[in-house]
């Protein structure tokens, strides 16, 4: 396969979260691919360190922005920096969230605007001030990181759903209107992948094997899995997809109705009963 298939190369692509597990993966993968990238994270010096690393490494322009993304002036200066940088913006990701857990009736209020602020207003407004620029050139793209918990709740994990879920919305609301102005916006929702921020999960092996028979694909997803997607969603490759919803999870959303038991086990059912 052609090594520029995706075309991304001296694309301008800004990235929220860079040097969260997440970010860090998909800022080298579009540093791999060419791209000219913005950081933008609150981390200042490992933001800086980062993209630095990656033009030296991969001989491409970087710019480290330190931003809190549910700040309206720090995000509309951030915006400032990357046009006066680069002069443009090809493409968003949106890749910046927390998640914190409890119980739904335990959750206090300070909790629950936190997740809204970051996972929900952030987005919004790097959208909103990338959107209105990527409207005066007439393209751009954006790809936000959901989750399958936007669709099927993660219980007692506060508000990430909730917030995951109007991320969905969201994204279908700025194709919607955006689309005739050449903009594309869609979400990624993985699903059972190892992350920095899941790696906990997986410390016990026996949860490990539990999670992957959950799996239809009977394994636990990578960073490459979701770093690829959001490269190919991001790319003019899928030109004609917008207000989409692509999951990364290996089938756990199909696999429903092979969770409810049946005697002697479902495959067995079925030949017994042939």
């Amino acid at each position: 396969m052609d090594n520029n298939w995706l075309e991304l190369t001296d694309k301008v692509v800004a990235i929220t979260g860079a040097v969260g597990g997440m970010g860090t993966k998909f800022c080298e993968e579009f540093a791999k691919q060419g791209a000219k990238i913005a950081l933008i994270d609150m981390i200042d010096d490992k933001t800086e360190e980062q993209a630095k690393k990656l033009s030296i490494k991969y001989g491409v322009e970087t710019l480290a922005v330190k931003c809190n993304t549910t700040s309206e002036s720090e995000v509309d200066a951030a915006v400032k920096k990357v046009i006066k940088k680069f002069n443009k913006i090809d493409i968003l990701v949106n890749t910046a969230a927390i998640l914190r857990f409890s119980p739904f009736e335990d959750l206090r209020l300070d909790e629950w605007q936190a997740a809204i602020n970051v996972n929900l207003t952030g987005y919004f407004l790097m959208s909103q001030r990338f959107g209105r620029i990527m409207i005066e050139q007439k393209h751009g793209t954006m790809v936000h990181i959901s989750t399958i918990a936007a669709l099927y709740p993660e219980t007692y994990s506060g508000a990430y759903s909730t917030t995951k879920a109007a991320i969905n919305m969201m994204s279908k609301q700025m194709a919607a209107e955006w689309g005739q102005y050449g903009i594309r916006s869609n979400c990624v929702l993985p699903c059972l992948v190892k992350t920095p921020l899941s790696k906990n999960f997986y410390s016990d092996p026996e949860v490990e094997k539990g999670r992957e028979r959950l799996v239809a694909s009977r394994r636990i997803g990578t960073l490459d899995d979701i770093a690829n997607t959001v490269l190919f969603m991001a790319s003019d490759r899928s030109s004609y997809t917008n207000g989409g919803e692509v999951t990364v999870d290996g089938g756990l959303n199909t696999m429903i109705s092979d969770m409810i038991p049946k005697p002697g086990g479902r495959r067995q059912y079925a030949i017994n009963h042939h």
